[in-house]
């Protein structure tokens, strides 16, 4: 039993990977679409590439959805709206009629004798209206020629022409009055006809948009059937508007097929076999090319969980609303791994997720071609997140990419520019806005995960912040030390193509222990007391050594990154302290060494050993009195070769290349420091 458990136990982090793997595998296969899928791809406008395609079995060719959509266009823009006739409006004003004309008579005494004709004049004019129907402008919305006015519950279909609107109803009465004679007296009976006539139509919104809604139930969406064994589309044909459609409607009946439960576990088998095999990629790919991460379950973890995240949103929106597809910022994945990891490893995932994502979007090519040739720019062009102004320049070429991209393969589908779908354009705006949104991002991953990025070394390259702050008033030999460290590693870095930004950073923290004893490093001693004086040569080895340790235990105390912690357990990799061991053995010959030896590990990568060569030089270099180059040559090449001897550089994936370039960098900018210049005759 003992046994088994210490064997649970060494091997926990294989383990748990395996258990990622298998839930990873599990989830995606549920989020993809439960059913058989069309083995065919095709193109609008590209030829066919298969066999000579005959239909399998019977099937109904459905209208597209541009097709069905303009059929609901057209019945809207041909509706005959329904307009209420109110009774009420004319009794209103065949009431008021005596009053208007008594207050007429009052006012006018040549009224006085024809008081019952004008009332009757006036009656008839209202009734002439009103019979015909008046109605606001303002209503008058639909294209239609006709409406129907609704009257007992029974509608009369009428042209426009036939009805008045308050702007020219008044016209007519005009010339009613002017060819009944009244045309001196138009003043006079326009004030009783403003105030009589209201609107008796009124538009009902309800009833038509009813009728709207039973004429756009009745809409099919078939338009014609193909018996099996139907010649649909020949090898090498070009694929146009009239196969295309058949062929989409024997994907989607091929598609939707109601499938047995034999079938249906088929299915799912297959997707298994697939998702584990483009997730098995992913493992060996960390295992051969990124063992660190493979060996971390932290971030092997965080790079499947983006996977999956990526997955989730996509599935989520083509089954919500298919259309916003491509609002899904898929490049946030490649930027996101290639700020906290490298961009191999970014475009690798990234294109592993878009071949998972092709079970699951229609016209998965297209997708595809877009989403790769999207994470390819993201890859290329996105560099030092840290400045914003990378980020939108970055941002605008993948926004770039999309949309030339779509009208590419529209042109291709559609063989013009005409029919441009622009908000699709807009999808992708919106899809290079929300993409923006990676900086938030990053910072909730780093306190979620504990990883760094560009943006917080940048913060921690700040000599202001506290901890360095403190060093330099508590250490300011060792400070200015790290300074010039940070400087030459920095240089290196950018030789080799290493990352610059995390060997500076790593440089200023790596010495920060000897805060705790900064008397017993020569860089603080400012008198010529020296405390080693009074210390053994074992006792002084071990203060010197501990400083690394003393520099871990302040650095997970002040919450830096792991990635910096690095840099101080490896800066001295297994060195030793040789003065003290030398003058140890001056006391006992048979001393061990190991109490001199630097506890390691060994640095292990580019940037690990890129401090480990620029302080052991910039240390050392503080011994050297006016140096010629040729003597600063000599120092570099002579140190960085006694650590390459001791296998110092052996963990690290650093190339014999890389260190000559190195030691031309060093020598360069030492060369610079010490000011060597030709010297001129007195």
């Amino acid at each position: 039993m003992k046994t088994k458990l210490d064997l649970l136990f060494r091997n926990q982090s294989l383990i748990y990977k395996y258990i990622l793997y298998l839930f990873a595998i599990i989830l995606i296969v549920f989020l993809l679409p439960k059913g058989g899928k069309f083995k065919y791809e095709f193109q609008k406008g590209k030829p066919w590439q298969f066999e000579t395609l005959y239909a399998p079995f019977d099937f109904t060719v459905t209208k597209s959805v541009e097709e069905v959509e303009a059929e609901k266009k057209a019945i809207r823009s041909d509706q005959v709206p329904y307009y209420q006739y109110e009774e009420d409006v004319i009794l209103k004003a065949m009431d008021q009629i005596n009053l208007k004309v008594d207050e007429l008579v009052l006012q006018n005494e040549q009224f006085k004798l024809d008081t019952l004709y004008f009332k009757k004049t006036i009656s008839n004019i209202i009734e002439s209206v009103y019979s015909r129907g008046v109605v606001r402008k303002s209503d008058l919305i639909y294209p239609s020629e006709n409406i129907y006015i609704v009257k007992n519950n029974k509608s009369e279909l009428v042209s426009k022409s036939q009805i008045y609107t308050l702007q020219n109803v008044f016209e007519y009465i005009d010339s009613r009055l002017t060819s009944l004679g009244f045309e001196n007296q138009l003043a006079d009976f326009q004030s009783i006809f403003i105030d009589l006539i209201n609107p008796n139509l009124s538009l009902d919104n309800n009833l038509t948009n009813k009728d709207i809604m039973d004429k756009i139930s009745k809409i099919s969406t078939n338009k014609g059937y193909v018996d099996k064994g139907k010649l649909i589309v020949l090898k090498g044909e070009v694929v146009e508007a009239d196969n295309y459609s058949v062929l989409s409607s024997l994907k989607s009946e091929f598609e939707s097929t109601i499938w047995s439960d034999i079938n249906y576990y088929f299915i799912i088998a297959g997707y298994t076999v697939l998702v584990a095999m483009v997730l098995m990629m992913l493992m060996l790919f960390l295992f051969k090319y990124r063992l660190p991460i493979f060996k971390d379950n932290t971030k092997v973890t965080f790079v499947y969980f983006n996977m999956i995240l990526m997955v989730l949103i996509t599935s989520l929106m083509v089954k919500i609303q298919v259309d916003y597809l491509y609002v899904v910022p898929l490049c946030v994945l490649p930027i996101i791994l290639k700020t906290f990891f490298d961009p191999r490893l970014g475009l690798f995932v990234h294109v592993l997720t878009v071949l998972i994502l092709g079970f699951i979007v229609p016209n998965s090519f297209e997708f595809i071609f877009l989403q790769i040739l999207a994470g390819i720019v993201t890859i290329l062009s996105v560099r030092e997140l840290y400045k914003r102004t990378n980020l939108f320049i970055t941002v605008a070429q993948i926004t770039g990419v999309y949309i030339f991209g779509y009208l590419a393969f529209h042109i291709i589908h559609e063989g013009g520019v005409e029919s441009i779908q622009f908000t699709t354009i807009g999808f992708f705006v919106l899809n290079g806005m929300i993409t923006l949104f990676v900086q938030p991002l990053v910072y909730i991953y780093e306190k979620t995960f504990g990883l760094v990025s560009d943006v917080s070394l940048l913060e921690l390259s700040d000599t202001n912040s506290p901890l360095l702050k403190e060093m330099s008033n508590v250490a300011p030999g060792t400070f200015n030390h790290s300074l010039q460290v940070a400087n030459l590693a920095e240089a290196a870095a950018n030789e080799i193509g290493a990352d610059a930004m995390l060997v500076r950073v790593g440089a200023l923290y790596h010495d920060i222990g000897k805060m705790l004893n900064p008397m017993y490093f020569t860089e603080n001693q400012i008198s010529s007391v020296n405390p080693h004086d009074e210390l053994s040569p074992v006792d002084s080895a071990k203060i010197i050594i501990d400083h690394v340790i003393d520099g871990i235990e302040m650095a997970k105390k002040n919450n830096l990154p792991d990635r910096l912690i690095d840099f101080i357990r490896t800066h001295h990799g297994q060195t030793q302290v040789y003065y003290f061991y030398k003058k140890a053995q001056e006391l006992d010959e048979n001393v061990d060494i190991k109490n001199f030896t630097y506890p390691g590990p060994l640095p292990f990568s580019k940037e690990t050993a890129i401090l480990m060569m620029a302080d052991s030089v910039e240390a050392a270099s503080k011994s050297l009195k006016n140096p010629t180059y040729e003597e600063i040559s000599d120092f570099v090449e002579r140190i960085i070769d006694m650590q390459m001897t001791a296998n110092q550089f052996s963990n690290s994936n650093i190339t014999f290349k890389d260190i000559l370039d190195i030691k031309k960098t060093l020598k360069k900018k030492l060369t610079n420091i010490y000011h060597l210049r030709i010297e001129y005759p007195e």
